[in-house]
């Protein structure tokens, strides 16, 4: 990637998602007990939002939680969810890997308007969470919430500041409200918000270390963040640990679900602004700043460099010999893809597209036969991305991962939690269905 950022095109943001050098994750660390159980209220309900500066509130779903709660790797949480909109709603998460009984469609059903639902929730390793109310939501009468949740490692990096990032997308129809995904929205523009405004002021302190974590909650769209002036210091991808990398020209790329988190060290001086633009393929989007207190430096110097964060139990080996390998195309729909179901229209019963005994790796071939990109999410299990050879693989893990049109990605997994779990696809339009397969651990 160049930083000639201005020229940022679709295809450049969709090649840095796959195509960054990293260096290798830890060994598998052990999980230690379990904290007593802790309660966790997830409510969806109606709320406002401004999605334009100066711009009137408009009236849009929200997920919140009813108190908060500190969450840490180990917890055993009791989660409650209530759903006090007028239309059916059902949890997805990100983050998660071989919890069957949040798993949507198959662990959990929608929850009726006034209804609610329960259940029990492990947490079996740190990261930045991302819940959402968007499997059933395409052609509703409203585009539907994010909301993340932020499980903590036993020992935290030492920062001075931790905030999260939430990027979210809407537009706008005739009635001036927002529409949902999955319609035709016309040539409306895209209007963008950070932590639900149309802009945000970041602060930080001279020599001081602030952890972002940068969530793109948008409905289609692969996007990156620009952060001028400072090193970007990558340290997680999609809630699992990497080794701590710089990011290319200060720029973080996610597809729609992604997640990063990363470190700033503020190095320059008190009173300081840097910018922080939103790229999407067009013209950069002023959406935040770095704000620099005027007081003086937090510490003589800067932090040293970071370690990497503790590892997080995935298997550090995954062998490719013994694979199972398994064609998937995606896009544009062949008689071979009409396995592929509209959220509403998929059941368990559906068939997998594929099944595997627990304990081997799968190889998946994704091929994008659509004219746009796609972007894939897998439930169930984190994945590595393999190198184009065949002979290895980059050291991170991803749960989602955007493909340009005619490309092939492949992925590797160890299929270590049995159940059924969805595989989700999208294209990334407006206006694009969101479908669904599913495979099988036994």
């Amino acid at each position: 990637m160049t930083n000639d950022l201005t020229s940022l095109s679709r295809r450049t943001l969709l090649a840095s998602l796959g195509g960054v050098a990293l260096a290798g994750l830890t060994l598998r660390a052990p999980v230690h007990a379990a904290a007593p159980r802790k309660a966790l209220t997830l409510r969806a309900t109606m709320g406002q939002t401004i999605l334009r500066a100066g711009g009137e509130p408009v009236a849009r779903p929200v997920l919140a939680l009813a108190e908060a709660v500190a969450l840490h790797r180990g917890d055993e949480v009791s989660v409650r969810f209530e759903n006090e909109l007028k239309q059916p709603a059902l949890l997805s998460w990100r983050g998660l890997d071989g919890v069957a009984a949040a798993e949507p469609l198959v662990g959990r059903q929608p929850v009726p308007p006034g209804g609610h639902d329960s259940f029990v929730l492990p947490l079996r390793s740190a990261g930045t969470l991302l819940a959402d109310l968007r499997l059933l939501a395409d052609a509703g009468p409203s585009p539907m919430p994010a909301l993340p949740l932020v499980v903590r490692e036993a020992t935290p990096p030492q920062v001075d500041g931790d905030e999260l990032v939430l990027i979210e997308d809407a537009r706008l129809g005739k009635d001036g409200q927002p529409l949902a995904a999955g319609v035709d929205s016309g040539d409306t523009p895209w209007l963008y918000t950070i932590n639900g405004k149309p802009t945000a002021d970041i602060a930080l302190r001279a020599n001081g270390r602030l952890r972002l974590r940068v969530i793109n909650a948008c409905q289609r769209n692969v996007i990156a963040l620009k952060i001028d002036d400072h090193d970007v210091r990558v340290i997680a991808l999609d809630s699992q640990p990497a080794e701590p990398f710089l990011a290319r020209g200060g720029t973080l790329v996610l597809a729609p679900g992604g997640r990063v988190d990363a470190l700033i060290d503020a190095t320059r001086p008190p009173g300081s602004t840097s910018a922080v633009n939103l790229l999407d393929g067009g013209k950069p989007i002023p959406i935040a700043r770095l704000v620099y207190s005027g007081e003086p430096p937090l510490r003589g110097a800067p932090l040293p460099l970071p370690t990497p964060l503790p590892d997080s139990g995935l298997p550090a080996q995954l062998p490719l010999g013994s694979a199972l390998r398994v064609e998937l195309p995606l896009g544009a729909l062949t008689s071979a893809q009409l396995d592929w179901f509209a959220p509403g229209k998929f059941t368990p019963a559906s068939g997998p597209a594929f099944q595997v005994k627990r304990g081997r790796t799968v190889v998946l071939a994704l091929t994008n036969r659509a004219t746009q990109p796609m972007v894939f999410h897998l439930h169930g299990h984190h994945f590595r991305l393999l190198d184009r050879l065949d002979d290895g693989w980059k050291p991170f893990w991803l749960d989602t991962l955007a493909i340009d049109a005619g490309q092939t990605q492949r992925i590797a997994f160890a299929a270590e939690h049995p159940g059924l779990w969805l595989i989700e696809a999208m294209a990334a339009k407006w206006s694009a269905p969101r479908l669904l397969r599913s495979y099988l651990v036994s």
